[in-house]
């Protein structure tokens, strides 16, 4: 359910955006979301939809790019993308990591004009 607030969250930063750079519609938002983040795309368009109804990002379409979780092995210093349910170094098996990537989550750019 964190989804709702940040949804909120992505409303107000891209309306204050809107405002300050004179746009009178938002047509795109791109987000960049960490594999690792719990992050639904589809339940924030969906809370946007309903939150946006009455805004200038009425209609905006959110485009989500995946941040694949990436892990340096404090052992043999490997650098590496792992999938989410791996969480050790495929170069010497050790699960001595540290994540690198996958937790992030934020506005990437606006659309809008």
């Amino acid at each position: 359910m964190h989804e709702l607030s940040l949804t909120e969250s992505i409303v107000k930063i891209c309306s204050e955006e809107a405002l300050k750079n004179n746009l009178k519609r938002i047509e795109e938002i791109r987000l960049k979301v960490g594999e690792l983040s719990g992050i639904v795309p589809d339940c924030i368009q969906y809370y946007f939809n309903i939150i946006s109804k009455d805004t200038v990002l009425k209609g905006a379409v959110i485009k989500v790019e995946k941040i694949p979780m990436e892990i340096q092995c404090k052992d043999c210093n490997n650098i590496c993308t792992v999938n989410k349910i791996n969480f050790c170094c495929p170069n010497c098996g050790s699960f001595n990591i540290k994540i690198l990537k996958g937790n992030e989550f934020y506005i990437d750019s606006i659309k809008g004009e």
